[in-house]
């Protein structure tokens, strides 16, 4: 399952990087192209993309019914200061790479960056127990991410 899902986002984000960020489908379209049913296509969008990975996806229900989905992307360092503000004080190891993931896509992160700060957040690494490990992860996630904002800002 984790292929198919993995081939519906790459198509997905392909289709997106070639139409300026914003693009309308419909889901049985989409479901017929993968041969799968369209609750796959539902688990894809709501697992990689969504407002935290920086999505917006509109549904339209019915017979000329679509999904619009909208890439937000990161322009600014105002931007970035405002995701990092809505982190959480507490976030899985999961959150954080989808994070990291993002400013990476983004072109705010390289990969070196992206790799070495999700070494460091990984739960082997931070051995503490629940919620601790969580709230540790999030602050080091905050100091890493603010430190590049400034080192972005001071060019």
């Amino acid at each position: 399952m984790a292929v198919l899902a993995d081939r519906i986002e790459q198509y997905i984000k392909e289709l997106l990087e070639t139409s300026e960020g914003t693009i309308r489908i419909r889901r049985n379209q989409l479901a017929e192209k993968f041969m799968c049913v369209p609750s796959q296509i539902n688990y894809v969008l709501n697992t990689r993309f969504n407002l935290e990975q920086g999505y917006i996806v509109e549904s339209r229900r019915g017979g000329g019914g679509y999904l619009k989905i909208i890439k937000l992307p990161l322009d600014s360092g105002r931007e970035i200061m405002d995701l990092l503000s809505r982190t959480p004080d507490v976030v899985s190891h999961a959150a954080a790479k989808r994070v990291l993931r993002r400013l990476y896509e983004e072109d705010f992160l390289t990969k070196r960056e992206m790799l070495l700060m999700n070494s460091i957040i990984r739960r082997e690494v931070i051995s503490l127990e629940l919620p601790d490990r969580d709230i540790l992860r999030a602050n080091i996630l905050k100091a890493m991410i603010g430190t590049m904002l400034r080192d972005e800002f001071s060019r």
